[in-house]
């Protein structure tokens, strides 16, 4: 049996999903995205599980598609027919995902950290869409990459493909933060505990509006919004919300000790 390439471990609400296959800097091989999409649907589908982190081992946190599986195959059996899952479940899942990078990410890497809700990595991490240097097009991850990127950048990036920083990255919306490498973990951690401070249901809610088409004048979407706002406050998890602020207590989804 192969050595499993993807972690899945859950403490304190978090649910840890680690790519450890730093033999091939974590390129997205068959039993990769098998396991990684396996964790994804477990974080998915837990009840214990608030927020998600995904993260690696090794010194590259993904380096794209497997190259070594997809030379020589047609069309039909390339790994580009399954990764659009992967992303679709990054980006759907009701629980805010975390993508903490120690060092680079090329192509469909890169892909998968714009499809996470928040984005921190070392500054030493860099970046690159690699595509039309081999001859291929940045096709399934631009559905997830472009909705962060500056138009000007992702043009020139996308089409040179050449290599740039972390501090780059950030100016143009891919991650959220860089930090020096010693920083890194305890920045991803503070992300962490800042959305399990949110209701469970809310967070989910909140995930799917920003990812709405927008209305084309505020005036047209206000009677939805109204409904789906009041509803909130009406519910369960909204009153209690509420109770807890005017009683000066953490509502009872955050977690023991914080």
């Amino acid at each position: 049996m192969a050595d499993e390439l993807v972690h899945y471990d859950v403490v304190g609400g978090t649910a840890t999903i680690t790519l450890d296959s730093p033999h091939n800097r974590n390129a997205l091989s068959a039993q990769l995205r098998r396991e990684l999409g396996a964790s994804l649907e477990k974080a998915r589908d837990d009840d214990a599980v608030r927020v998600v982190l995904l993260t690696h081992t090794g010194p590259v946190f993904c380096a794209g598609m497997d190259l070594k599986e997809a030379r020589g195959a047609g069309a039909g059996d390339q790994g580009v027919n399954e990764f659009p899952k992967i992303l679709d479940q990054l980006w759907t899942s009701p629980k805010p995902v975390v993508a903490c990078l120690a060092g680079p990410a090329r192509a469909g890497g890169i892909g998968m950290v714009a499809a996470c809700d928040i984005a921190v990595a070392a500054t030493e991490a860099t970046f690159a869409f690699s595509e039309v240097r081999i001859g291929v097009v940045p096709a399934v991850i631009s559905l997830t990459v472009l909705p962060r990127l500056n138009p000007r950048a992702a043009h020139e990036l996308f089409l040179t493909g050449e290599v740039f920083d972390a501090r780059r990255a950030v100016e143009i919306g891919l991650l959220n933060a860089a930090v020096p490498a010693e920083e890194l973990d305890a920045k991803a951690a503070s992300y962490l505990k800042s959305l399990t401070l949110g209701g469970p249901k809310a967070l989910a809610a909140t995930k799917t509006l920003l990812s709405r088409p927008r209305p084309a004048t505020p005036g047209d979407g206000f009677a939805a919004m109204n409904e789906l706002s009041a509803g909130f406050f009406a519910s369960a998890e909204g009153q209690e919300g509420i109770l807890a602020f005017a009683q000066k207590r953490k509502p009872d989804w955050v977690p023991a000790g914080e």
